[in-house]
């Protein structure tokens, strides 16, 4: 028996020689096949050798476990006896294999106890062990340990944290939940409670046993009550909630060490208990509304602890963070018996209000302000790492404020969010007694201002406290108070973006040019200060009058271009402005001049990484937003900045620097608006040489830039050899500027100078080995695709069809063509990425039918065809259960081949599925007529299918299967295809005259888009039953397969490019098929008379043949 080897080789899996383990590893999953393997890794995990040795038997059960649970191994099917030595082993083992070894406990919970709700005996035997520990019965000689067994527990209910069945929309508690709480938690609770005596009566410290099952139980009980409320641990609610206000009164920010484990503990037991405070007022309302008041005041002192950030540890400042999003909770909450108003999904805040307010004042000026104010940790930070300066005090994506944000995590950001709530909410209605003398024609927001006399708390409290503190000037800037408040002040404002969009602009304009403005006219340079300003104005920007927007830019060009003060590194003030300027022209400020901004830009990216990668996002979004005002500066932009972008580029291929990174993408916008902005006819513009020498000297710049990232980087030194592969970092937007550089091509000169056959060679062997398949991140690539074929028909493109062999040293071994790197590439995206199918699928109609293909490279054109169709038919066989809209693109695909080469595809089709052609046919038949949704809506779509059929007609007629049932089918489907076809170019017919009335509506758009404007006033919000219903509705049809991943709606307009078959006539294809074979699909075959009928009305001069057959 070879199990004895086992411990040995645990061993060895544990040695630093890389082949040693994976020999050992490959050992252990041999011997895993025996049916006795488990049972003795459990062995080893409570009695093996050594430490190391028990976490490794540990470890290769659980990931023995995850691999074979619910599938075909041998551990499929859990025996009773392994689920209880299982469990013997989780009670008794040290506390670093317990971490691994519950795990596997996780993995079998929730397969057999979850899923299938068996293994009765485990609630009760749970629940009996920990009654029976050591810590909980005080048996001297106890067999289990308290710890272990509360561990286990955790584990058993960490399913429950969420809801199981999507597909309710209020999904009761599950009954597993029910028995543990009933039989464990409620139990465990009059323990803890004597565990928060004991703790609490400690002196000069804490024990870390009791620590630890104070934390564990918190964990317990916040995962149960998570999503649901057990019924029996709902009374128990309120003497639960004094002990953790007990705990959180026993914190002591002062003298608590994280570096003491009892003192961690606590810290985090307290950080669990603010977690449930928060769960119970956002999904346990009634149970929690009594408890309201009681938490507030719990919280608030904890709040107030705010005052010493500087000091604060990370786990105290979590603690302390979440004591203000508590109070952001109750906050939002509104009226019990609200329908869902006033909760999560509404706006009466007015319970909560009531709770809070009355200590508004001394949170603002006791907590919240207090940790706003800078302190020697900001300047530490700043001067240590700023890019975890910004992150914490200056982030750009605070989203807007809300008393149910889970995603803070320090005290500062909480503040500010709390602020921001506080600063929005107006207290309980009043109604204003000469609201009836109003006029009775009014809109309905009138009427609802009208009797709403209430003002928000921003105005009434928050503005008026901030405007206490004095503006910094040159004849106070040495007073360290006045500097380090008003750093506060200006995080504060930044924090009332929501109260400050509801004033009228006025107010905000008076606020910025008072408040905030003056910092950039100190003579003094206070970098802090203007930081936190720049953020200000970031927050701020989509609000801002349109009379601030220069004042504004121009103090933020300002800060944009401060340089270092001495040591002290200003780049924090500069990544603000960046972001700040961002943020004024995505909201539509247009600078009066460009050149000054693009000069600071440009000027300013040089060695920081860091720095250069948040200028070359604020480059891409000016010329996003300049358009023409900025291209007649790229070419010199384009030309300064490839040659440092080419500097960065390090000879290893992966990764590429952030900068680098960043400046490909900065270039494929520059590349994209240069574009977007020439004139359609060069020639015929003003200045046709100023456009063709720009376009030249772009096109050269980013020519030599590919070379060097793909070419020169790689190659060998003299004399030496290289195995360095060109990187495909920035593949898409490498794929933008060879794009641009192909259709820069106007001579085959330029082809030679511009290495374009060399950068393609590449390229094609970058994308033949693509898989990190992104949603927006290969766009680039296709549209390269198409280009890559039409210029070789323009000029002939060498290795295009056949590449030759390397020279020496290297093997020769052919080397794959650019279409058939290509052609990997597509072929691929059909099968891997469903998102990226219909993009794909007109990548294909391209390769097969634009290039000439000669006799010679004929071999070339059948290997595209097989792969294209083992590609499409594979995926279209994944989704044919049902119709969808995914269809499409496949069976085109499909047909597109088949024009090509039929046998070839027959057999791919029939290769894995007997039928393979037949159901091919049908479903190409089916999509062609007005049965299916996502029918052809593109003329070359109709086409495509109307040759396709055609040529499965011919070939169903000459097998002799004259009465099939398909041959039916694709005939109707024909006739229907030539009708939508006629339809289709009638209406374009009628275009221009449309376009034209069209036109004369433009001038009812406005009145028309003011009416939609007053409409959403009176849209309501949707409500959490409505929600909850619609996603229940949603996940009922994915699992019955109605929902199928159908790629971007964008790609349903994809144009078909035919090549030489769009010349084909398909009203000729029609007539040639039925005058050979009208006996044949006329007279016999029982055809729709309403489709009949509707053919002869669109065509009569096909009337005689089906009279003749009539």
């Amino acid at each position: 028996m070879e199990l004895p080897q086992i411990p040995q080789l645990l061993n060895e899996t544990l040695s630093p020689d890389g082949n040693v383990v994976r020999t050992a590893t490959e050992s252990l999953d041999r011997l895993s096949l025996h049916p006795d393997f488990p049972f003795y890794l459990l062995s080893i995990t409570t009695g093996g050798q050594n430490p190391g040795q028990r976490v490794a038997a540990a470890t290769y059960l659980k990931n023995f476990t995850r691999r074979n649970v619910d599938g075909s191994g041998p551990i499929s099917e859990i025996s009773s006896e392994l689920k209880n030595q299982l469990m013997r082993a989780l009670l008794k083992v040290e506390p670093a294999v317990l971490k691994v070894l519950v795990e596997v406990l996780r993995v079998i919970v929730a397969s057999v106890f979850v899923k299938e709700n068996s293994w009765p005996e485990l609630v009760p035997e749970l629940a009996s062990v920990i009654q029976n520990s050591n810590l909980i019965s005080g048996a001297a000689n106890c067999e289990w340990n308290t710890i272990n067994a509360l561990t286990v527990l955790q584990a058993l209910i960490r399913p429950f944290q969420y809801f199981l069945n999507p597909k309710v929309p209020k999904e009761p508690v599950p009954p597993q939940l029910e028995l543990i709480a009933k039989e464990i938690l409620v139990p465990l609770l009059a323990a803890f409670h004597h565990f928060v005596e004991k703790a609490l009566t400690v002196h000069g410290g804490t024990e870390a046993e009791i620590e630890r099952i104070l934390l564990i139980v918190c964990k317990c009980i916040y995962l149960a009550v998570r999503s649901h409320m057990p019924s029996a641990l709902a009374p128990l609610l309120p003497s639960f909630c004094c002990d953790l206000f007990r705990i959180l009164g026993s914190l002591n920010f002062d003298h608590m060490d994280p570096m003491r484990e009892g003192d961690l503990l606590r810290l985090k037991t307290g950080k669990r208990s603010l977690l449930i405070f928060c769960t119970l007022v956002t999904r346990h309302r009634k149970l929690s509304d009594k408890l309201m008041p009681d938490i507030i005041n719990c919280v608030l002192k904890i709040a107030m602890h705010s005052t010493k950030i500087a000091k604060l540890d990370f786990p105290s400042e979590r603690v302390v963070s979440l004591a203000f999003d508590v109070i952001s909770h109750v906050l939002e909450t509104g009226p019990l018996g609200s329908s869902g108003k006033g909760m999560r999904w509404g706006y009466g805040r007015f319970h909560g209000w009531r709770l809070v307010s009355p200590k508004f004042s001394l949170l603002l000026e006791s907590a919240i302000f207090p940790a706003l104010v800078m302190n020697e940790k900001d300047v530490a930070e700043w001067e240590e790492d700023m890019e975890e300066y910004i992150r914490k005090n200056l982030p750009f994506d605070m989203e807007e404020v809300s008393g149910w944000r889970e995603d803070l995590f320090t005290v500062r950001k909480s503040a500010i969010n709390l602020l921001g709530v506080i600063s929005m909410s107006k207290g309980p209605p009043v109604v204003a007694s000469n609201c009836s003398s109003a006029s009775s024609k009014r809109k309905k927001g009138e009427k609802i201002r009208g009797k709403d006399q209430r003002c928000f708390m921003g105005e009434l409290l928050v503005i008026p406290f901030l405007s206490k503190f004095p503006i910094p000037s040159d004849t106070n800037v040495l007073e360290t108070k006045i500097i380090n408040d008003y750093y506060g002040v200006l995080l504060a404002y930044g924090g009332l973006q929501d109260f400050l969009r509801e004033q009228k602009p006025g107010y905000l304009s008076t606020l910025v040019c008072n408040r905030v403005l003056p910092m950039y006219g100190v003579s003094v340079s206070l970098p802090y200060l203007v930081a936190n300003a720049n953020w200000v104005l970031g927050e701020l920007a989509s609000c801002l009058p349109e009379e601030m927007s220069a004042d504004v830019y121009s103090s933020l060009l300002k800060a944009l271009a401060m340089p270092d003060i001495g040591d002290v590194s200003c780049y924090p003030v500069r990544a603000s402005a960046a972001g700040a300027i961002a943020g004024l022209l995505e909201n539509d400020y247009l600078p009066p001049q460009w050149l000054p901004l693009l000069q600071v830009v440009v000027g300013g990216i040089g060695d920081e990484d860091q720095e250069n990668s948040v200028l070359f996002q604020l480059l891409s979004t000016v010329v996003e937003t300049g358009n023409e005002n900025v291209a007649v500066h790229l070419p010199y932009i384009v030309s300064s900045l490839v040659g440092q972008i080419s500097n960065s580029i390090p000879p290893d291929p992966e990764p590429w620097p952030q900068m680098v990174d960043r400046g490909f993408a900065a270039l494929a916008v520059m590349g994209q608006s240069w574009e977007e902005s020439m004139p359609e006819e060069v020639e015929e513009c003003e200045s046709p040489e100023t456009w063709l020498s720009g376009q030249a000297t772009i096109a050269k710049a980013f020519s030599s830039l590919l070379q060097h990232a793909w070419i020169t980087a790689v190659q060998p030194m003299e004399g030496g050899s290289s195995d360095l592969q060109a990187s495909s970092s920035c593949i898409d937007d490498s794929s933008a500027l060879l794009r641009f550089v192909m259709r820069s091509v106007t001579t085959y000169n330029d082809l030679l100078e511009l290495k374009v056959s060399d950068l393609l060679v590449v390229w094609a062997e970058l994308i033949a080995n693509w898989h990190a398949w992104e949603e927006m991140e290969d766009l680039s690539m296709f549209e390269c695709v198409k280009e890559v074929v039409h210029l070789h028909r323009k000029f002939v493109l060498k290795d295009f069809f056949v590449r030759g062999l390397p020279s020496p040293p290297a093997p020769p071994v052919p080397q794959s063509s650019i279409i058939e790197g290509i052609g990997q590439f597509v072929s691929t995206a059909i099968s891997e990425y469903p998102s990226a199918t219909w993009r794909a699928s007109s990548c294909v109609h391209v390769l097969l039918h634009v290039p000439s293909y000669s006799s010679e490279v004929e071999s070339v054109k059948q290997s595209l065809v097989v792969a294209f169709s083992e590609a499409a038919f594979s995926r279209f066989m994944a989704i044919r259960s049902k119709p969808c809209s995914m269809w499409k693109p496949l069976l085109l695909t499909l047909s597109s081949c088949y024009l090509c080469y039929p046998d070839i595809v027959e057999r791919v089709l029939e290769k894995n599925e007997r039928t393979g052609f037949t159901i091919w046919a049908s479903a190409l038949g089916f999509i062609g007529t007005s049965s299916f949704e996502h029918g052809p809506s593109a003329e070359s779509e109709i086409k495509l299918i109307v040759m396709a059929l055609a040529k499965v007609i011919e070939r169903l007629l000459g097998q002799g299967n004259q009465d099939s049932d398909l041959l039916r089918d694709c005939f109707t489907s024909i006739m229907e295809a030539s009708m939508q076809l006629k339809e289709l170019q009638e209406e374009d017919d009628n275009e221009e005259a449309e376009d034209d009335e069209d036109a004369g509506d433009d001038d009812t758009d406005d009145s028309d888009d003011d009416d939609d404007e007053d409409s959403e006033d009176g849209e309501c919000e949707e409500t959490e039953e409505q929600f909850l219903d619609r996603y229940a509705q949603a996940a009922v049809a994915l699992e019955n397969g109605t929902l199928v991943e159908e790629g971007d709606e964008e790609d349903l307009d994809q144009v078909i490019d035919l090549g030489d078959l769009e010349e084909i006539d398909q009203k000729n294809i029609v007539l040639s098929l039925i005058q050979r074979y009208h006996q044949v699909l006329i007279q016999g075959q029982s055809l729709p008379p309403s489709i009949v009928s509707n053919f002869l009305n669109s065509f009569p001069e096909y009337t005689s043949f089906f009279q003749q057959c009539g």
